[in-house]
């Protein structure tokens, strides 16, 4: 064989050997991609809009009063026995007995001394005791001038106080004033509470929310909003399960709730937790929350 075509025979294997390479790579790259490329959708966290109450929110302090109060003082000289008294009394009972006379409950309510004891104000020879209805509370609140157009008497009042956070009592305003204090700038008003088992002591703070232009409003967990620049939007749920970025209106947020003006409609499916994992018009695999 003449050596030219040994050159020519060696470079044309040369280069069959590296196509055979490079389309085996290829071939192999291809088969693994689609083995192994394709990510499963990813699962994340959806709910429905529902409806929901929001309202608009004064945040105020007051101090608890007792519905009823009234004081005794009773002489230590004129006690028939050593002073013992009842933690309850219901109206008529005799709440002391005494030499000449007995002191009777007005009316239902907790007993208690005026100081830790009687000795503390012992300075005529004397002890104050207190009796208090505590079955409601009423507490009142200054409320800045610029929510007077919107305070009016029966509206909704949560409160809370330091002696127990985690729960929260009901009540409404009894009382709005006629006129804003020119000094402070402030409307005075006064809250209602019925106060079950005695849990709201007299004297404790209270701090109380007044809720005003209450509505039912289409809602969607806080969880679930995307903010850029003035736009707001949520991820909206298909029926195929592809999530589609959709841009909302929102309004009020109340209780980890915000509410939606227009955009969404009451049953849609939208993406409530784990937006980082979504990307616009890609499928995912829903969680019921």
């Amino acid at each position: 064989m003449k050596r030219s075509t040994k050159i020519t025979s060696i470079i044309i294997i040369f280069f069959l050997i590296i196509t055979i390479v490079v389309v085996g790579r290829t071939l192999i790259g291809n088969h693994f991609a689609k083995k192994f490329g394709k990510r499963p959708p990813p699962g994340v966290i959806v709910t429905e809009v529902v409806n929901i109450n929001f309202s608009e929110k004064i945040d105020s302090f007051g101090t608890a009063v007792s519905k009823k109060t009234k004081s005794f003082r009773v002489k230590k000289g004129d006690l028939i026995n050593e002073l013992d008294l009842k933690n309850y009394v219901k109206k008529g009972e005799v709440i002391v007995n005494l030499k000449e006379t007995n002191i009777i409950a007005p009316f239902n309510g907790v007993l208690g001394y005026r100081g830790i004891t009687g000795d503390i104000l012992d300075s005529n020879n004397s002890i104050i005791i207190t009796l208090d209805d505590n079955s409601v509370i009423f507490s009142d609140l200054k409320i800045p001038e610029v929510f007077a157009p919107v305070i009016k008497k029966g509206l909704p009042i949560k409160a809370k106080f330091s002696g127990n956070k985690k729960k929260i009592y009901n009540g409404v305003v009894s009382t709005v004033s006629s006129r804003i204090n020119s000094e402070t700038r402030s409307l005075l008003i006064r809250v209602r509470i019925i106060n079950k088992n005695s849990e709201l002591i007299p004297g404790s703070l209270l701090e109380v929310t007044v809720n005003y232009n209450e509505r039912i409003s289409l809602g969607v967990p806080d969880t679930s909003i995307i903010l850029e620049g003035n736009k707001t939007y949520v991820y909206k749920v298909s029926d195929e399960n592809i999530a589609n970025k959709t841009e909302v209106l929102i309004g009020l947020r109340d209780s980890g709730y915000i509410e939606i003006i227009s955009g969404l409609n009451e049953g849609d499916k939208i993406v409530a937790e784990g937006l980082k994992k979504v990307r616009p018009k890609s499928k995912i695999k829903p969680i019921i929350k």
